[in-house]
């Protein structure tokens, strides 16, 4: 099952791959509709709501579900968009870059020799960033392997294809990186997702207890890194990307590591609220609640 589960996958990855991105955007929107359309009777509809709702209550309501639609459509054109971003020839997405904003961070932070702390929300077309920091640096990537080895071979291969390092979330992803930032090189990491419980932290995001990983802030505090924030922006009318960096929040590299994942999180919060239809807001955030805690989701 699992294997057939992987052949199926592969060949829509094959067929979103054979339309322009203007076709895969398109398709994006219209299954973004389908779930709007289908309410809280769809997961995740339902889920986006209960993030959106948390995460700004000093909104209208109509504000609100005006973005969870947004969201819906945007995350529709993330997956249709997997085609391009892992089975296009390289230089053929990345000539789908316009733009990039605010690069001279980078190369300042790459110039320390203290190594890089690339933070990369779940915002924009996240693959897109990871193949221009490919091509353009010495990069580490730490990943959360996929259950199906198929997909895992095929996502090593792919995000690999211009030299990316793929660090596996475990024991020996983390000597990979570290050995990385100690040479001076830049590792990306995907700060927004749920840990084990052992290895979070509940601190807010966007005001709400969220547990947050620890092992960024504590590689930042324990190896000095420069750590910056870097996303995608996705363009109207399919005319490619936009990339952005911006500076994470100085107490990042804090010893104390509540201060430091809190610093974390609101750096991502504040790329988030620069683009927030294009942020990943199906994801379970909040399932694991601090101590006494009732649950979020339903």
């Amino acid at each position: 099952m699992k294997l057939i589960k992987s052949l199926l996958a592969v060949a829509l990855l094959g067929l979103l791959s054979l339309l322009p991105l203007r076709l895969s955007q398109a398709l994006g929107r219209k299954l973004g509709d389908r779930y709007w359309r289908k309410g809280d009777a769809a997961k995740m509809t339902r889920q986006t709501r209960q993030n959106i709702n948390a995460c700004f209550p000093e909104w209208g309501e109509s504000e609100r579900e005006a973005l969870v639609h947004a969201s819906l459509q945007q995350t529709g054109c993330s997956l249709c968009e997997m085609g391009m971003s892992w089975l296009w020839p390289a230089k053929r997405t990345l000539k789908k870059i316009r733009r990039v904003h605010n690069e001279e961070l980078v190369q300042e932070a790459v110039a320390t020799g203290k190594g890089v702390i690339l933070i990369a929300p779940h915002l924009g077309n996240w693959e897109v960033l990871n193949l221009y920091l490919s091509d353009q640096y010495p990069f580490t990537a730490m990943y959360k392997p996929p259950r199906l080895k198929l997909m895992d071979d095929l996502v090593k291969r792919m995000r690999a294809r211009l030299g990316t390092r793929m660090a596996p979330a475990d024991t020996r992803g983390v000597r990979m990186v570290m050995k990385a930032l100690k040479r001076g090189e830049m590792v990306g990491i995907l700060p927004d997702q749920e840990p084990d419980r052992s290895g979070g932290i509940h601190v807010p995001f966007f005001g709400v207890e969220a547990l947050t990983m620890k092992l960024l802030p504590q590689l930042a505090a324990q190896t000095g890194a420069v750590v910056v924030c870097g996303y995608a922006e996705r363009l109207p009318d399919a005319e490619g990307f936009d990339l952005y960096f911006v500076a994470a929040d100085e107490r990042i590299n804090s010893r104390d590591l509540e201060e430091a994942a809190t610093a974390m999180n609101l750096s991502v919060e504040n790329c988030v609220r620069a683009l927030p239809e294009q942020y990943q807001w199906e994801y379970r955030r909040f399932s694991t609640r601090p101590e006494g805690a009732p649950r979020f989701y339903e």
